[in-house]
């Protein structure tokens, strides 16, 4: 997903964001009383914010409560272009974050996965076999320490 530079959002939708954040189920009616808007403006903003790409609204699960035992960060060195390379790792059902980096690595890419043999079956069969895909280096996630998505609204 390449983000493309918007206008800065106003105070109002940075408010309607927070109060998302705080609570996704929220409705817009309260919302609306929190950030001095109608219910059906507060719906547009939403709206508009969801389908500009400024935010989604999704369900944040555990993966270990839902039968996925091993995350891990892959960092890969490519050669060559890296938006095929981000885009082949961002095609695979089990990574659910890719990102171009600058530093060690050129992208790092997370796996939720059922089992250690399955991530072994993904790096070695399909990730290593990626055009471009010159080496890869796995973090093994131990634990959670914390996980936030409340970034995004600094007034």
């Amino acid at each position: 997903m390449t983000r493309s530079p918007s206008a800065p959002l106003d105070e109002v939708s940075k408010a309607i964001i927070e109060q998302l954040q705080q609570d996704g189920r929220r409705s817009y009616a309260a919302i609306g009383k929190v950030v001095g808007l109608s219910e059906a403006a507060v719906r547009q903003r939403v709206q508009r914010l969801v389908d500009g790409g400024t935010m989604q609204i999704v369900a944040v699960t555990d993966p270990m409560q839902l039968g996925f035992a091993r995350q891990a960060m892959i960092g890969v060195t490519a050669t060559g272009p890296l938006d095929p390379v981000a885009n082949a790792l961002a095609a695979l059902d089990e990574v659910d974050y890719v990102v171009v980096t600058a530093g060690r690595y050129d992208l790092l890419a997370e796996i939720v996965c059922e089992s250690d043999d399955r991530l072994l079956e993904l790096i070695s069969e399909k990730i290593r076999t990626i055009a471009g895909v010159a080496s890869t280096e796995t973090f093994m996630y131990l634990r959670l320490q914390k996980q936030s998505y409340s970034w995004g609204v600094v007034r």
